[in-house]
């Protein structure tokens, strides 16, 4: 199937009251991996290329990696510019085949981020790309308090910009939590009554299921998963290497079985994100 934009699959979903996943890729592993989980479960998922990757030439080949493994696939696939830092990282997408990006303007001042957001907008829309945005800013787990969006603020900012979708901060960070966090889906309802976007839950790493069902509910339509994603990455190559005790592999069969366990976990929070 080819490639669609945030615009295709997320007003459904979020009419629907359900969420699409959004897995962070960096290698061909990772992004097989997302791929089976989204096959297997029959459901469309956003593949993201984080902005870090964009600072040498491992997003231009990540992004024909996925493209070409999107045409072989059944089932909608978002190829998405993750926390983009700059006009420029915006037109890298454009030119790299991306159909979706991101501009996180979230640390600038409110009227800062609704100007460059703006200008983001339209080189993205003038493209055929879709565009997320984000307010509040959602911080790694180190940070000792975390910053709420208010819905006030969210309207503005999307009838200001005309983003496609909206990240907000309701309590969840990136990264795993040092202690249990405080989501606040009663703001996440306000907001989501606020404006008639789809919402995007970045954090989705190890915030705990009940509260992204929630926070689904309310009207998030987009799942960020990076952190545990690529944890059992980590964890299944340290075992995999323990199991050979020095002998030797081929590289392409040591990595098998790494894939397995990420689309594994994919498939799981594909299966929360859907509601099953």
């Amino acid at each position: 199937m080819s490639l669609v934009t945030l615009n295709e699959i997320l007003p459904q979903a979020r009419a629907e009251g359900r969420a699409v996943c959004a897995f962070n890729v960096v290698n061909c592993e990772s992004a097989k991996a997302a791929l089976l989980a989204a096959e297997r479960e029959n459901q469309p998922v956003i593949i993201q290329v984080f902005q870090r990757l964009f600072g040498d030439d491992k997003a231009r080949y990540v992004g024909a990696l996925v493209r070409d493994m999107a045409a072989h696939t059944s089932v909608p696939v978002v190829l998405h510019l993750d926390h983009g830092q700059s006009i420029e990282q915006i037109i890298q997408a454009i030119r790299y085949g991306f159909t979706s990006v991101m501009l996180d303007g979230s640390k600038l001042p409110f009227a800062e981020n609704v100007e460059v957001t703006r200008q983001a907008v339209h080189l993205a829309h003038t493209a055929g790309l879709s565009i997320e945005a984000e307010i509040g800013h959602i911080p790694t787990t180190a940070t000792a308090e975390l910053p709420l969006s208010t819905p006030e603020e969210a309207a503005e900012f999307v009838a200001a910009t005309g983003v496609d979708a909206l990240a907000v901060a309701i309590g969840t960070a990136h990264g795993f939590y040092k202690q249990t966090p405080v989501i606040h889906t009663d703001l996440a309802r306000r907001i989501a009554d606020a404006v008639g976007i789809p919402l995007v839950l970045h954090g989705g790493s190890d915030t705990p299921d009940q509260k992204v069902r929630e926070a689904i509910a309310c009207g998030f339509a987009k799942l960020n998963i990076a952190t545990e994603f690529f944890q059992v990455y980590l964890e299944e190559v340290i075992r995999q290497s323990e199991l050979r005790a020095g002998a030797f592999l081929p590289i392409d069969l040591f990595m098998n079985p790494v894939t397995e366990a990420m689309s594994q976990l994919a498939a799981s929070k594909i299966r929360l994100a859907s509601g099953r």
